[in-house]
């Protein structure tokens, strides 16, 4: 399984709109890439850096989970265009994209 990591530096001055973003780019995306086998997808908002006090590196993050990375490739072939064109809608910063292979998860224990 890979996980594909996008990152929006906390840019001092930058436009972010996270009502947008929420109610329209990822739902946007989700459509789009679900027939390209998109497994499940997550946004947090940084909060802050590893130091009391500190700065978060990045103000938003999506992650986005598929089986392979092939799939990810055919979805962003195929809708790529549209997605990061939408990107203008809720930001001024320019996303940066990691790919990566998931090696382990440890699923939260249930809860009576």
């Amino acid at each position: 399984m890979i996980r594909v990591t996008v990152s929006y530096p906390n840019t001092p001055g930058a436009r972010f709109d996270l009502d947008y973003y929420l109610a329209k780019h990822m739902p946007m995306v989700d459509e789009k890439m679900k027939p390209h086998g998109i497994r499940s997808w997550s946004v947090t908002k940084g909060i802050g850096g590893g130091a009391p006090g500190s700065a978060a590196a990045f103000l938003m993050t999506a992650t986005m989970d598929f089986d392979s990375i092939e799939q990810f490739q055919a979805g962003m072939a195929a809708h790529g265009a549209a997605i990061m064109a939408d990107v203008r809608n809720y930001t001024d910063i320019a996303p940066q994209i990691q790919i990566d292979e998931i090696l382990r998860v440890k699923a939260a224990p249930a809860t009576a």
